[in-house]
C-alpha cells in the first residue's frame, strides 16, 4: 500500500502550517517514527515557506498558488514543492544554482541547506527555463513498532 496527497496552497503564511499539520498527521496516523515525522516536517515547512516568500511571479499576489505533493510507499517518503516564481538562479542556462553553493552568511537560502541535512536525497531545479522552482526531497522511514499501516 501507498500513500499520497497533493496541496495546491495560496501563497499566504498561513498555508504553511496547514501543509505540516497535514503530512504530521498521515505519518502519525500510518505509524512512522515521530522522530522522523518531525525532520520532515520541519523540511516541509522550509520548502513551503520559501515558495511563499519567492514563489511568485513578481505580481507578489496572494492569490498565485503553489503545490504540495507527498509520497509515503514503503521505506520512503517523497515531497515535492513547487511553485510559480523566478526559479532559481541559475550558474548556467541548464543548471540552477545548488544552495550549497550559497554564502553562509546570505541572507537567503540557509533554510534550501536545512533541508538537505533533514533529508537523505534532496534536489532543486526549476520547472522550465522561464522559471518556477521545484524542492524535492525523499527520506528513508522508520516505523513504530505499533504502526497499524507499515506500508514495507
Amino acid at each position: 500500500m501507498s500513500i499520497w496527497w497533493s496541496l495546491h496552497l495560496r501563497r499566504e503564511a498561513a498555508s504553511v502550517p496547514l501543509a505540516r499539520r497535514l503530512l504530521v498527521g498521515t505519518m502519525e496516523t500510518a505509524g512512522v517514527d515521530p522522530d522522523v515525522s518531525y525532520e520532515l516536517s520541519v523540511a516541509l515547512t522550509e520548502a513551503c515557506a520559501n515558495a511563499v516568500e519567492h514563489g511568485g511571479d513578481g505580481a507578489a499576489e496572494a492569490s498565485e498558488a503553489y503545490r504540495v505533493t507527498a509520497y509515503l510507499d514503503g521505506e520512503t517518503c517523497r515531497i515535492e514543492v513547487a511553485d510559480s516564481g523566478p526559479g532559481f538562479p541559475r550558474v548556467a542556462p541548464e543548471r540552477p544554482v545548488a544552495p550549497a553553493e550559497v554564502d553562509v552568511d546570505a541572507e537567503h537560502g540557509r533554510g534550501l541547506r536545512l533541508i538537505e541535512e533533514l533529508a537523505d536525497h534532496v534536489q532543486f531545479g526549476n520547472k522550465s527555463v522561464r522559471g518556477g522552482a521545484v524542492v524535492s526531497f525523499d527520506k528513508i522511514v522508520k516505523w513504530r513498532a505499533d504502526a497499524p499501516l507499515a506500508l514495507t
